[in-house]
């Protein structure tokens, strides 16, 4: 990778703004190209941007492009596709968002890309799989958001009930970023302690594990409700995400990867901790799961192949 961190967005809606708003305020990169089909409107959010710079963290240079901008970036970002609608669930997306994805990563793939690319359009992992397929890159190097977004929902909630500090609540999200996700408790810490010790110690129910565990996996359906679309929440998971890229932290995150039988599973995108760097994902995080909660990843993986090929793959 060259040493200029350049991002490229496509899609300047409310995620991809979110994400690219948040840079101004922690840095990191040093340019930053948006790319929308609305052209205009991508021309308006870099104005808007470039206005905010002198009271940036630090200088960025901001700018609309098009997919030629994409040869020498770093990461290209995709935010695109149709905003979910109240009545939807993110697989009622699929078909829809699949074939956007497929055209974007044509295109980006035209300009002679040879970098990562991080996909956060829902349904996360069906994108992140369609990406892949499409643009013929190493799986470690098509990332999907996964359930990065959905652990954080976790880590503030448990942070909530136990009065805990959430960088030291150690539990994922695992799955499918969405109905089928689940939370492997036998797996979660706090600090160095079992999660399950704390909470035989404290007398707590086991109970309220799993009424935060229905709070995490409504809360976009929640949100949607009420402001009909969420952003600040991924945005900032996706600057997150850059940033562990860029900064080779090889930091342990849950997002979407490719199963080569981590978890005797193959062959598609879906949310696991994996250790992540500037080569995109190191490798995947092996968890021992109990039974029943390798039944429930086994039941999300289900779910997301047969998606995949009733829906994804004849549009491929």
């Amino acid at each position: 990778m060259n040493e200029k961190r350049k991002i490229v967005l496509v899609g300047t809606g409310s995620v991809g703004m979110s994400m690219a708003y948040s840079f101004l305020t922690t840095g990191g990169i040093d340019e930053l190209v948006l790319i929308d089909v609305n052209k205009e409107k991508a021309i308006g959010e870099a104005m808007d941007l470039q206005h905010g710079l002198p009271y940036a963290r630090s200088n960025i240079t901001i700018l609309a492009g098009d997919y030629s901008d994409c040869k020498d970036a770093q990461i290209v970002v995709i935010t695109a596709g149709v905003t979910q609608r109240s009545d939807e669930t993110r697989l009622d997306l699929t078909a829809r968002d699949t074939v956007i994805i497929k055209d974007v990563t044509e295109n980006i793939m035209k300009s002679g890309f040879d970098g990562i690319i991080i996909v956060a359009s829902n349904p996360v992992d069906g994108m992140a799989y369609v990406a892949h397929k499409v643009s013929g890159l190493p799986t470690n190097r098509v990332i999907g958001t996964g359930t990065l977004l959905d652990t954080a929902r976790l880590r503030f909630m448990m942070s909530e009930y136990l009065n805990i500090s959430t960088s030291n609540i150690h539990a994922y999200i695992m799955g499918e970023h969405g109905d089928t996700s689940f939370v492997p408790w036998n797996n979660a810490y706090i600090g160095c302690k079992p999660l399950l010790n704390l909470l035989d110690e404290e007398k707590r129910n086991l109970e309220d594990l799993h009424n935060i565990y229905v709070q995490v996996q409504q809360a976009g359906y929640e949100i949607v409700k009420r402001k009909h679309s969420t952003y600040y929440g991924i945005g900032l998971t996706l600057n997150r995400l850059v940033q562990a890229v860029l900064n080779d932290e090889n930091s342990i995150l849950t997002v979407s990867a490719y199963q080569a039988g981590e978890y005797g599973q193959e062959g598609l995108y879906i949310g696991v901790p994996a250790i992540i760097n500037r080569n995109g994902i190191r490798e995947i995080m092996k968890l021992e799961l109990n039974e029943v909660d390798q039944t429930k990843f086994n039941n999300s993986c289900k779910t997301i192949k047969e998606i995949n090929k009733t829906i994804i793959d004849p549009l491929l």
